[in-house]
């Protein structure tokens, strides 16, 4: 957010719970502030800022500011430390023996330190300490005082391998003597007294034995679980130690951006109410989605159970969700998205769609919780499903109360869902990328309404504003800039209504809305006579240029 100037420490005291405290990627100067009145703090970040100064012995730091000084000896003392960052600052002097048995990773590469490198963080690798000229000692090369030892000489070498030669001769002697002399009391026991005991005494050899002749023993779910095999492997710590930030907290489940040290950037999803299966069923099911392969779908890493909360661990998407680049801020530097951009989105998002149709045909509704927020955009802004095949482990007063399918017109009204209660939310969906407006009826759970109002439908909004000609209002002010793609935007916008049709026996199935999506161009081909026809809503007349009031400017 490129904050700058002195941060409040005191003002900070009066939040008694604060445990993890992030001012990463900033422009904060000056020392590193007073951390310490921060009783209950757990977590410090404050990579990437402009600080300076000593770091006292009492402080904890980060990479990439301006520290200058020794390092801190009081980093030697923290018994249960696991990681030293300190690269790319101006350190000086020798770098302390850390001698904590956990330590796993130590980094002051690019600074200003001297001397040998202490002998327990040899294993820490040559990356960990380039960019010190005066560094040397093992991962580096040897420092000049370290005299080399002398190679033996040749009969030194003859001697040492005759000398091992005959120890060895007289260790396997001594050990077929022994045998020999044990045979005959083996022989003359009993053969009952050879079998493994089975009553209570016997030895954990026999245990040993039949753990390991017995079935494969199933994973422990009490960890991480892994269902792909292409990516790089973590544990639960890792995940834990890892810088987070809160992407998103929501009533169905909390989000979690983890930047691991290895490397991966992952998202981690909290939830509460996946209660409706027990633990072997969540298992085999989350091991179907991952054996789910599309280029339009996030595809899952790993999970974690517990009886009261899983974790579901995906890859980070970087452009973030369609309802941001719909609903955030706009600004000449990030304006909204345009219709050809809005076109692939809706191609994709049918298209993944249509594969969890075809690969989970036994689900009533293979997604479940389709929305724009639950569609993200990789750098090409190609869509991304997530949150989907969610429904057979959500308990159901749960499901009900939070999930888009459950706020189709056919479960409020029947209190049932259909194989083309997705297809609702596509229609939805549609509509809101053509109009630039937020489904507010998603916000409802029960009967609660929104802000001291009835929240408005969207599919009814916009069916009320063609049947009034106001046509060219439908659409997002951003679209306005369209040229000769007019016909085509309503052309889409009929198959979202249509999509979106209360009754469901005239609400078009997934494979033609499909297949009418697909038909969609950036650009018209017949301008004036496209999608006209007898009983359809729009007029020839409401498809000229007059009547839209479209910006025809480039």
């Amino acid at each position: 957010m490129s904050l700058g100037g002195v941060i409040d420490v005191d003002t900070l005291t009066g939040l008694a719970s604060l445990r993890t405290l992030s001012f990463m990627n900033n422009n904060f100067e000056g020392p590193i502030p007073d951390v310490k009145k921060l009783f209950g703090l757990k977590a410090l970040y404050l990579s990437k800022n402009r600080f300076s100064g000593e770091i006292p012995d009492d402080k904890v730091h980060l990479a990439d500011n301006r520290f200058t000084g020794r390092i801190p000896s009081s980093l030697i003392r923290l018994p249960r430390l696991l990681e030293v960052r300190l690269e790319n600052n101006q350190f000086q002097g020798s770098i302390p023996d850390f001698k904590q048995k956990d330590l796993r990773k130590v980094n002051v590469s690019n600074n200003q330190l001297e001397g040998p490198v202490p002998k327990s963080l040899g294993k820490m690798g040559t990356s960990a300490f380039l960019g010190n000229k005066k560094l040397c000692g093992e991962p580096l090369d040897p420092c000049d005082s370290t005299k080399k030892p002398s190679k033996p000489s040749n009969l030194m070498i003859a001697i040492i391998v005759i000398v091992a030669v005959l120890l060895l001769i007289v260790i396997a002697a001594i050990v077929v003597i022994i045998r020999r002399r044990n045979q005959p009391a083996q022989l003359g026991r009993s053969t009952s007294a050879n079998k493994p005991k089975t009553a209570s005494g016997g030895g954990q050899a026999e245990h040993a034995a039949a753990a390991h002749s017995g079935p494969a023993k199933k994973p422990d779910l009490g960890k991480l679980v892994f269902i792909r095999d292409d990516v790089e492997r973590f544990d639960l710590p890792d995940l834990l130690r890892a810088s987070a930030e809160v992407l998103g907290s929501a009533t169905f489940g909390s989000s979690y951006k983890a930047a691991l040290l290895t490397g991966p950037v992952m998202v981690v999803k909290r939830y509460k109410q996946m209660n409706n299966v027990g633990r072997e069923e969540f298992q085999e099911h989350m091991r179907r989605l991952g054996r789910l392969r599309h280029p339009n779908l996030l595809s899952l890493v790993a999970y974690y159970y517990r009886k009261e909360e899983k974790l579901l661990v995906s890859e980070f998407v970087e452009n973030g969700s369609l309802a941001f680049h719909l609903h955030g801020n706009r600004s000449p530097e990030r304006p909204g998205l345009d219709w050809s951009t809005r076109l692939k989105i809706i191609k994709g998002v049918a298209k993944g769609l249509a594969y969890l149709y075809n690969e989970l045909p036994s689900l009533t509704i293979p997604h479940g919780h389709l929305k724009s927020s639950n569609v993200l955009l990789n750098e090409s802004f190609e869509p991304l499903l997530t949150d989907y095949c969610l429904v057979p482990v959500v308990s159901k007063d749960h499901a009900t109360k939070l999930m888009v399918a459950f706020k189709s017109p056919e479960f409020i009204q029947h209190n049932r869902v259909t194989k083309k209660t997705d297809v609702w939310s596509l229609g939805i969906l549609i509509l809101e990328m053509l109009t630039g407006k937020f489904p507010e009826n998603y916000l409802t759970q029960g009967n609660i309404k929104t802000g001291g109002h009835e929240p408005e439908d969207l599919s009814k909004w916009v069916n009320s504003m063609v049947r009034e000609e106001w046509t060219g209002e439908v659409f997002d002010k951003d679209l306005i800039r369209t040229k000769n793609g007019e016909g085509e935007m309503l052309k889409l916008l009929k198959i979202g209504l249509q999509c979106s049709e209360e009754d469901v026996e005239k609400r078009w199935d997934l494979k033609e809305a499909v297949a009418k999506i697909a038909e969609v161009k950036e650009r018209d081909s017949d301008y004036e006579s496209s999608f006209a026809s007898e009983g359809d809503v729009y007029s020839s007349r409401a498809m000229t240029e007059d009547e839209f009031s479209f910006s025809m400017n480039n």
